[in-house]
C-alpha cells in the first residue's frame, strides 16, 4: 500500500488527459485524480516514513497493518467524491469526504501519538508542519461539500477561491515546506543550514496565519484581507526557502530528483503569484475564479507533480535498502533522460500557459504529458532493476562483495557527482524546437487551409504575403472585419479568440475555416493568394446571424463572379444539415414511446438543487426527422421543475457543449449580469432564486443569438403553483415550440411541436377518465410564434393565465356557466386550463393557430 495506489491515480489522471475531450468535466476530474488521488496517498505514506525515521519512534506506536487500514479507508473515499461530483450524487460526495476527513484524522493522532512518545529533538518542526496541514485538509473537504451541494454564483466563487487555497497552500504546502527542510540537503547529499529548524520554527505561524486570513477573506469576498493573507504566507514561505539556498550552493543540483523537486518549488511560488494577481486585478472573486484552470494546471501539475516525482525518485531506493550499491542503481534508474525530461516537462508547460496558436499548444501539451508519463515507466524498471542489485548483494560471497566495494569507490563519483548532461539537455532542446516548428507547420492542416491558390484566383501572383491579425470580440463581431488585399498577395489570416464566454471560428466560403477557439487561442489560415473578394463568418450557431462575418476585398482585379460557396450549398443549412421537412403521412412506428407529460407532484422539499448540464445530443424530432438538439439534461425541452411560492432553487448548469451557453429562468427576480452569464465549454455556474410569484414560467439559455438557441431546444418551464391550488385527478404540461431545420430561426418553422417532438402525442396519446378532473400547463416557449391551446370536443371551465384567473378559481370569476375554447398566449407566456371530459373518446388538442397546428402541435387525450 505504499505507492502503488498512487502511481495508478497518476495513471489514471494521465488516461483522462488523453481522451479528455469525451469526458465530463474533464479538467476537475484530472486535477482531483492527481492532486486528491496521488499528492495525498503520498502525503499520508511518507509524512509517516519521515515522521517515524525523525522522531525514532517504536514501531509499535503506528504498524503497518493500522497505516494500510487508515489507506483503504482514504481510498475508498477519494474513489466515492470522484464519482460523487461530476454525477451530482451529493450524499456519496459527502460519505466520500467524510471518509477523507476521518483518514486525514486518524493520521494527524497518530502523528500526535508519535511527538508524545518521542525524545526532545531537533526536528521535531517537521512534525508540527505536518499536524498543521492535517488540520487544513477537514476544512477544504467541508469546502468541496458544499461547493458539490450548489451555492449561489458568488458564493460559488468564495468556496472555488477558499477550497483552492486550503488543499494546495495548506495540505500540500505546508506538508512539502516542512518536508524539504531535511529532505532538500539529503537529494543533494549537502550538509544542512544551520538556521533551517529555526527558520522553519518561525515560519510556521506565518504559513497557518497568512492561509488562515486569506481563506477567511475569500469565504467573506473582502479582496484586501486574501491579497493580505497570501502576502503573509509568500513571507513566510520564502523566509524557510532561504535554508534550502545554502545547500544548493554547497552541491549544485545534478540528479532528476533534485531538478523536479527545484521545477515544482519555482512552479509553487509562480502559482501563488498567479492567483495573488487573479484577486488584485480582477472585477470581482467571480472573475478571479472564471477561467481557473491554468492556475489549477500551475499548483498542481507544475508544483505537486513534479515535487511527487522528484521526492520518489530519492525515496524509493533509499527506502528499498540494501547499501550504497543499491542506492546508486536506483539514482541510475531515475536519471534516465532526466534532463530531457525536466526541459520537455517545463519549458512546453511554460510557453502552454501563453498566447500560443492552438495547435502549438496541441503538440506543447503532449510533449508534456509525454515527459511526465514517462516517470512511470521509469520508476517501474527502477524499482525492478534496484530489487534485483540488492538480491544480488544479499547472495554475493565475501570475496565478491570485497570486490564490489572496490568497484562502488569507482562507480560512485560516476554515479553520484556526475557531469552536466549537456546532450540530454540539448535533446530536450531540440524536442521543444520540434513542437514549436510542428504546430505552425501543422496548422493550415488542422484549420482546412490550403496555402495554395485560392480557388478564386485569375491573377499574376506577386510574391508578397500580406498577413492580417485578427480578433473575434465578444460582442459577435470580427476586428477588423474587413480587410483589403491586393490581387495576386498571398493571404495569410491570425486568428485570436478574446471572447472569454464561447468559441470562435472563421470560415472562409470555399470551406477554408480555422478549428474553434477559445479564449486565448490562436489559429492561422493560409487562404493562398487572392483574385477575387471573399467573405467569412463564425459557424457556431446564429454567431453569423448577429453580423459575425468577415471581408475580403480584392484590390486591382477585375470583376469576378462570386467565388466558389459564397452561398450555401441549395438545400442544406449554415450547419450542413439537410433540409427539414415533415414526410406527408409519415407516422411514428408502432410501440413508439412520447415524452411524459405528467407533471410530477410535488414534494415536500422547500430547496430544490439541480443539475442541468448543457448536452448536444442527436433526437428524432418528427417521424423519420432526426436533428442534433442542444438540451438541458439531455431532453428537449429541459426538465420540468415544479415548486411552491417560497421554494429555492439552486441550479448548477454544466457546459458540456462545444459552444458558451447560459440559462435564465424567468421564475426568479434578480439581476442578470452574472447568474444568466454565458459560459464557456466545460464549464460550469450555480444560478439561485427563490420564486416568489406563481405561473408556469419559461426558462432558457440566453445566450445570443437568443432565437437560436430556443430553437435548438435549450428551455423548459419551471411550475410554481398558486397557493391553495385544489387537487385535480390528472396535471399534464405542454410546452409549446417551433422546430427549426438548422440555426436560423427567422421564418415559417418547418414543424411545431409539444414537448419537443412532432404529433408525439398523437401516437403515444394522453389518458383520462370519463369525470375525472384534468388540468393543462401549458406554456408556449416559442421562440416566435404565438399559441391558441384548444381541446377539441371540450371546454375549459377554469384558466388561469399569466398570474391570474381569467374563468373560475376560488373566485368564480366569471361565474358558474362561464366557459373558455382556448388558452391565447404569446411566446414565454403561460398559464393552466381544467376541465372535465363527458364522454369516452378521443379529444384531439391542438395550438389553434392552425397552420402551425397542422405542423405538429397536436395530440390527443384518450377517454375512457
Amino acid at each position: 500500500m505504499r505507492d502503488r495506489p498512487g502511481v495508478l491515480w497518476l495513471m489514471a489522471a494521465a488516461l483522462t488527459a488523453l481522451v479528455h475531450p469525451f469526458v465530463p468535466d474533464a479538467t476537475w476530474l484530472m486535477v482531483h485524480l492527481v492532486a486528491l488521488g496521488g499528492l495525498t496517498h503520498s502525503i499520508m505514506v511518507w509524512s509517516t516514513h519521515f515522521a517515524t525515521t525523525l522522531l525514532k519512534n517504536h514501531p509499535d506506536i503506528d504498524v503497518r497493518a493500522t497505516q494500510n487500514r487508515r489507506l483503504v479507508l482514504l481510498h475508498v473515499g477519494i474513489l466515492a467524491v470522484l464519482v460523487g461530483v461530476p454525477t451530482t450524487w451529493w450524499w456519496l460526495t459527502l460519505a466520500g469526504a467524510a471518509a477523507i476527513v476521518v483518514a486525514v484524522a486518524w493520521h494527524a493522532w497518530q502523528l500526535v501519538r508519535r511527538l508524545r512518545g518521542a525524545l526532545p529533538g531537533r526536528f521535531r518542526i517537521v512534525v508540527h508542519h505536518y499536524l498543521a496541514s492535517a488540520a487544513f485538509l477537514p476544512v477544504g473537504a467541508t469546502l468541496g461539500v458544499l461547493l458539490a451541494r450548489g451555492q449561489g454564483d458568488d458564493m460559488h466563487a468564495r468556496l472555488v477561491l477558499a477550497h483552492s487555497l486550503v488543499n494546495v497552500l495548506g495540505w500540500v504546502g505546508i506538508t512539502v515546506t516542512g518536508t524539504l527542510i531535511t529532505l532538500w540537503p539529503t537529494i543533494l547529499r549537502a550538509r544542512m543550514d544551520d538556521a533551517a529548524e529555526r527558520r522553519a520554527r518561525q515560519s510556521l505561524p506565518g504559513l497557518v496565519g497568512g492561509l488562515g486570513l486569506a481563506c477567511t477573506g475569500a469565504l467573506l469576498g473582502w479582496r484586501w484581507l486574501v491579497l493580505a493573507g497570501i502576502t503573509g504566507y509568500l513571507v513566510s514561505l520564502l523566509w524557510t526557502a532561504r535554508s534550502l539556498v545554502a545547500p544548493a550552493r554547497q552541491k549544485p543540483p545534478r540528479h532528476f530528483a533534485s531538478w523536479s523537486v527545484m521545477a515544482g518549488a519555482a512552479w509553487f511560488l509562480v502559482g501563488i503569484g498567479m492567483v495573488g494577481w487573479r484577486v488584485a486585478t480582477a472585477e470581482d472573486l467571480a472573475d478571479a475564479t472564471s477561467g481557473y484552470g491554468r492556475v489549477a494546471a500551475v499548483l498542481v501539475i507544475g508544483f505537486g507533480l513534479q515535487v511527487l516525482t522528484g521526492a520518489l525518485s530519492h525515496l524509493v531506493p533509499a527506502v528499498i535498502g540494501g547499501g550504497p550499491r543499491v542506492v546508486r542503481a536506483g539514482i541510475e534508474g531515475f536519471d534516465r533522460l532526466g534532463m530531457t525530461r525536466i526541459v520537455i516537462i517545463n519549458v512546453p508547460f511554460a510557453l502552454a500557459l501563453l498566447p500560443v496558436p492552438s495547435g502549438t499548444r496541441v503538440v506543447l501539451a503532449a510533449l508534456v504529458l509525454v515527459g511526465l508519463a514517462a516517470f512511470v515507466p521509469i520508476l517501474l524498471s527502477t524499482i525492478k532493476r534496484v530489487v534485483a542489485v540488492r538480491k544480488e548483494a544479499v547472495l554475493a560471497t565475501p570475496e565478491e562483495r570485497r570486490a564490489g566495494l572496490e568497484q562502488g569507490r569507482a562507480e560512485a563519483a560516476r554515479v553520484l557527482d556526475p557531469p552536466f548532461p549537456r546532450t540530454q539537455l540539448m535533446a530536450g532542446v531540440t524536442l521543444v524546437a520540434l513542437a514549436l516548428a510542428t504546430g505552425p507547420a501543422l496548422q493550415p492542416v488542422l484549420d482546412g487551409g490550403s496555402g495554395g491558390v485560392s480557388p478564386a484566383t485569375t491573377v499574376a501572383p506577386t510574391g508578397h504575403t500580406t498577413e492580417v491579425a485578427v480578433q473575434a470580440k465578444a460582442d459577435m463581431t470580427f476586428s477588423p472585419s474587413r480587410v483589403e488585399v491586393p490581387a495576386g498577395d498571398r493571404l495569410v489570416i491570425t486568428l485570436t479568440n478574446t471572447d472569454g464566454s464561447t468559441v470562435h471560428d472563421l470560415h472562409l466560403d470555399d470551406d477554408m475555416e480555422t478549428p474553434r477557439l477559445t479564449k486565448g487561442e490562436s489559429a492561422t489560415l493560409d487562404v493562398g493568394i487572392v483574385g477575387a473578394d471573399r467573405q467569412g463568418w463564425c459557424t457556431v450557431a446564429g454567431h453569423r446571424a448577429m453580423g459575425m462575418t468577415f471581408d475580403i476585398v480584392v484590390t486591382g482585379a477585375p470583376a469576378q463572379a462570386p467565388a466558389h460557396g459564397s452561398e450555401h450549398a441549395a438545400g442544406h443549412d449554415e450547419a450542413g444539415s439537410p433540409p427539414f421537412a415533415l414526410q406527408p403521412g409519415a407516422t411514428w412506428p408502432e410501440g413508439f414511446e412520447a415524452d411524459d407529460a405528467s407533471l410530477t407532484p410535488l414534494s415536500d422539499k422547500r430547496t430544490h438543487r439541480v443539475t442541468l448540464r448543457v448536452q448536444e445530443i442527436e433526437v428524432e424530432v418528427a417521424p423519420g426527422v432526426t436533428r442534433t438538439r442542444w438540451t438541458f439534461g439531455g431532453t428537449a425541452p429541459g426538465p420540468t421543475l415544479h415548486g411552491r411560492v417560497g421554494d429555492r432553487f439552486v441550479i448548477t448548469l454544466v457546459n458540456d457543449g462545444t459552444i458558451g451557453h447560459s440559462i435564465d429562468f424567468h421564475a426568479g427576480s434578480l439581476a442578470p449580469d452574472k447568474p444568466m452569464r454565458t459560459i464557456a465549454p466545460g464549464t460550469r455556474l450555480t444560478y439561485t432564486f427563490t420564486a416568489e410569484r406563481a405561473g408556469i414560467w419559461m426558462y432558457h439559455c440566453s445566450t445570443m443569438p437568443m432565437s437560436t438557441h430556443i430553437a435548438q431546444g435549450t428551455f423548459g418551464a419551471v411550475v410554481i403553483e398558486p397557493p391553495g391550488l385544489p387537487q385535480v385527478d390528472r396535471s399534464y404540461v405542454l410546452t409549446a415550440s417551433e422546430l427549426y431545420a438548422g440555426e436560423d430561426a427567422s421564418g415559417e418553422p418547418p414543424a411545431t411541436a409539444f414537448n419537443g417532438r412532432a404529433f408525439q402525442y398523437d401516437a403515444d396519446q394522453l389518458t383520462a377518465r370519463v369525470g375525472e378532473r384534468v388540468r393543462f400547463w401549458v406554456l408556449d416557449a416559442g421562440p416566435d410564434g404565438p399559441l391558441s391551446f384548444h381541446v377539441v370536443g371540450g371546454q375549459f371551465d377554469t384558466v388561469w393565465q399569466e398570474g391570474a384567473y381569467r374563468i373560475g378559481g376560488p373566485d368564480e370569476v366569471g361565474g358558474p356557466t362561464a366557459g373558455s375554447q382556448a388558452l391565447g398566449l404569446l411566446p414565454a407566456q403561460g398559464g393552466f386550463v381544467e376541465l372535465t371530459f363527458p364522454q369516452a373518446g378521443h379529444y384531439p388538442f391542438v395550438n389553434h393557430v392552425m397552420t402551425q397546428g397542422e405542423k405538429g402541435a397536436h395530440g390527443i387525450v384518450r377517454v375512457r
